[in-house]
């Protein structure tokens, strides 16, 4: 689960953690009031949605302006118009896709002095279990980018679990951005406090782009951005509060509801299938036979008859899906279940496009039988190959 920026600058800031004052704005009519309240000289406007390249972003709409989703006011009516320019318009950047995403919230907060960007973040490296710090002195960049065109100039390190964080590791980081006097002593306390704050509240991500020596040689997270267990959410009932269901795709939303593990894609052809792994196999033969997967969905091991075919319904409620592909290896879960689970959800929802069912292991004649006595137009495939190339020829015509 991801949060916005001045949710998780208010995480930063409880923790003790260096960041500038701000406020946010849900309604243009607040923005002058809220820009106000702030000291100033400068002002800093920045557009809320869980996505990044948001300065470098441009809106649809052309009133809106084509400064991107960060902007400087030096005023606080600038900025409250600013803040009305922006909100309720959608903002296009690399990560949102053509589509973009509705700005709904306004941050403001005081403008910075910076004399030097860094990049700082923690992360659950997964080779190792443990938890990451990735530092650069090329903060305000894709690390993306950093990391393909001048690797060296990342450090990245783990913490051992059974020290945990020890002030070596902020001297280390300190060192690695060239940083000074008493700034070495911030970034032990700073990176003390950040990894405090990611084990604690059961983080996945926590980045930290740009990390800023202010004019007056102090450190600042100047943005932040937190991506959080969902596993772990029933122990921070806090955060599971910061949720921005409007930021989040209706179908994950909903499949959520039913513990499902769904991600949409932008393909053509939904898949359901028990099993990470198999749901991954799935979607590359689905590739290599020439056609592209609408989503990733594992209905799990368990799934019982009605969490299937809420499944199947959040498949077809995708106006992109022109194909369906129901892939089941019976272990844990019975192929029978599938079956009634497709059954139902088909004569619930009807079915307008090509469904083809591969179904082996637990149960497989029985689930088999199941199907063929339906009456559905249901194309059987023999394997995963037979049914990959099936669905792929179907949707293709």
């Amino acid at each position: 689960m991801n949060i916005h920026e001045y949710q998780a600058k208010a995480l930063l800031r409880d923790a003790g953690a260096p960041v500038s004052d701000g406020r946010v704005v849900l309604k243009a009519e607040d923005a002058k009031t809220a820009a106000g309240a702030l000291d100033g000289p400068a002002w800093v406007v920045k557009a809320q949605i869980h996505a990044g390249g948001r300065g470098k972003g441009s809106f649809k709409e052309p009133d809106a302006g084509e400064k991107g989703g960060v902007r400087i006011a030096g005023s606080a009516q600038e900025a409250a118009n600013e803040t009305r320019r922006m909100l309720g318009r959608t903002l296009v950047t690399k990560q949102t896709g053509p589509a973009g995403k509705q700005v709904n919230r306004i941050y403001i907060e005081d403008g910075s002095t910076i004399d030097r960007e860094m990049y700082l973040a923690l992360l659950v490296d997964r080779g190792t279990s443990r938890v990451s710090f990735v530092a650069s002195t090329e903060g305000g960049m894709d690390i993306e980018e950093v990391a393909e065109a001048t690797p060296e100039k990342i450090l990245s390190f783990s913490v051992d679990p059974a020290t945990g964080y020890q002030a070596f590791h902020g001297r280390r980081i300190a060192f690695a951005l060239g940083l000074e006097g008493a700034q070495v002593k911030q970034c032990v306390r700073l990176m003390g406090q950040l990894h405090d704050l990611f084990v604690s509240r059961d983080m996945e991500m926590l980045e930290i782009n740009p990390l800023i020596v202010t004019g007056e040689g102090d450190l600042k997270c100047l943005d932040a951005k937190m991506g959080f267990d969902s596993n772990a959410l029933y122990r921070q009932p806090d955060i599971a509060e910061l949720r921005d269901a409007t930021e989040e795709d209706p179908k994950e939303l909903e499949a959520s509801k039913h513990d499902l593990n769904y991600i949409a894609l932008d393909g053509e052809i939904g898949c359901m299938v028990n099993g990470a792994g198999l749901a991954m196999a799935t979607m590359d033969i689905i590739k290599l036979y020439g056609s592209e997967p609408a989503n990733f969905l594992d209905v799990g091991g368990g799934a019982t008859k009605e969490k299937v075919t809420e499944a199947f319904k959040i498949i077809t409620s995708d106006p992109n899906v022109k194909g369906i592909l129901v892939n089941i290896f019976g272990g844990i879960m019975r192929c029978d279940i599938i079956a009634e689970g497709v059954v139902a959800a088909v004569k619930e929802v009807g079915l307008k496009v090509p469904l083809v069912v591969r179904l082996e292991g637990t149960n497989v004649e029985d689930g088999k039988q199941i199907i063929e006595s339906s009456g559905l137009d249901v194309i059987a495939a023999d394997n995963l190959k037979d049914g990959a190339e099936k669905i792929v020829k179907a949707v293709k015509g």
